[in-house]
């Protein structure tokens, strides 16, 4: 007997194929974002985007239909390892991060998901978001600005910059305001296009090398020309390559680092779940469970860490485009993967993606930052947490503190500070404090 598909089933595979393709485009905006602003390889992160997912769903027995990608909580610890201890170092600690999922998934196939609530509330885990985000702050003015992340040397005239990053900003606002359909999914990416667009512009009339002669030469003494956008990189970069992977070396500082802060990503994965389980009419903390999403998020952040991608994490980005076209079916996740590890090995796009100008990044950084640390405080909010009791004051105080204020201790071989200090020190004092009398 023959067969071979039907017409009616080949054009069933083609939309499934489409429809990828599709949830691709919505999350590429945020998805190369988080490379491109920590050094990561934008190519590399395609790559563990697609594998990711294909691993999430060997995992979850491909009943879950999401896309994971690169997350934001990790922008923050990711562009502070890369600093200190180069990108190899950090993937240590992210590959570690992965196995915090890991081992959170065991705890909950022992005891069940409420262990983690008991353990990690939001009084521990809504200030440490909020940290995440307020700390990257002054990285995003300083971009927006003109000049490299740490504000060292100045990249753009101010006056140029602060044109950019506005429309870049005002835009990616608009469509997540007014953007309707597919449209309203894909602000970020709207945003990088239409900061591109005016950077074109403004090369174009000359603005840059004019605004450029109002500065004092010292300031811009790392500035490299008038050209905003630099096509050298697109035409140096090969049509297909192997992406630039990076493996990890060891290092124990950048573990205890990072690893606290894969703890508000992990309790948030359970909102996530519950969001497109809302979307799709389906329990999936029961069926596959819970503990199976967080072990394929857990075995996907690793598995990226150790290539030298930014660690995974579902997107709600893509949640909302299948509850917007219907898409249910889990199989159009794996076309969407699929479609990311061919775009990986695509050099130009790499090299496209290298000659976005810092104040685009900039721009968005303002919003996205700050969204960041409003999901924090609206994780108390829907918590009701009164924060005026003694407790809950003295945690979110400790913990806001230490994690802004940049405290650290150096505890023999390594040095624990920052955002995993916070994390670290919030789960320890939720767990020793006792309940006062008006807890």
């Amino acid at each position: 007997m023959d067969q071979s598909p039907s017409p009616t089933d080949y054009n069933f595979r083609l939309k499934d194929c489409l429809l990828g393709a599709q949830m691709l485009f919505v999350a590429f905006g945020a998805l190369v974002l988080v490379p491109l602003l920590t050094g990561l390889n934008a190519n590399v992160a395609l790559f563990t985007a697609g594998a990711g997912t294909l691993l999430f769903q060997l995992i979850t027995r491909g009943k879950v239909p999401v896309f994971l990608a690169s997350s934001f909580a990790f922008i923050a610890p990711i562009i502070y390892g890369v600093a200190e201890w180069g990108i190899a170092g950090t993937m240590c600690g992210l590959a570690a991060a992965g196995l915090l999922y890991v081992v959170l998934s065991l705890i909950v196939r022992i005891f069940g998901s409420g262990i983690l609530h008991k353990i990690l509330p939001p009084i521990v885990t809504g200030p440490v978001i909020m940290v995440i985000g307020l700390v990257l702050a002054p990285v995003a003015i300083h971009m927006a600005s003109g000049r490299t992340g740490d504000g060292s040397a100045w990249l753009v005239p101010e006056t140029t910059a602060f044109i950019i990053a506005g429309v870049a900003l005002a835009v990616t606002i608009l469509v997540s305001l007014l953007g309707r359909g597919l449209f309203k999914l894909i602000p970020i990416l709207s945003g990088i296009i239409a900061g591109y667009v005016t950077a074109l512009i403004l090369d174009g009339t000359g603005f840059t090398a004019s605004t450029q002669a109002a500065f004092d030469p010292g300031t811009l003494q790392n500035w490299t020309g008038p050209a905003l956008i630099s096509m050298q990189k697109v035409a140096a970069a090969p049509w297909f390559a192997m992406p630039n992977f990076t493996f990890p070396t060891w290092n124990l500082e950048a573990i205890l680092f990072i690893v606290p802060v894969a703890i508000a990503p992990a309790i948030e994965h359970f909102g996530d779940v519950l969001a497109i389980g809302g979307i799709t009419g389906k329990d999936y903390v029961e069926d596959p469970g819970i503990q199976n999403t967080l072990l394929g998020d857990g075995i996907a952040t690793s598995m990226a860490a150790f290539v030298g991608g930014p660690p995974n994490t579902t997107y709600s980005e893509v949640s909302g485009a299948v509850a917007l076209t219907k898409s249910f079916n889990p199989a159009i996740m794996t076309w969407a993967a699929i479609t990311a590890i061919l775009l990986a090995f695509i050099g130009k796009l790499g090299g496209f993606l290298n000659s976005i100008p810092v104040p685009i990044m900039g721009g968005i950084m303002v919003l996205l930052f700050g969204a960041i640390a409003v999901i924090g405080i609206n994780t108390l909010v829907r918590a009701g947490t009164d924060l005026m009791q003694p407790r809950n004051l003295a945690i979110v105080a400790i913990i806001l503190v230490f994690g802004i204020g940049g405290m650290s201790f150096d505890l023999a071989i390594v040095k624990l500070g920052g955002i995993g200090l916070a994390g670290v020190v919030g789960v320890l004092l939720n767990l020793i404090l006792p309940q006062g009398n008006d807890a």
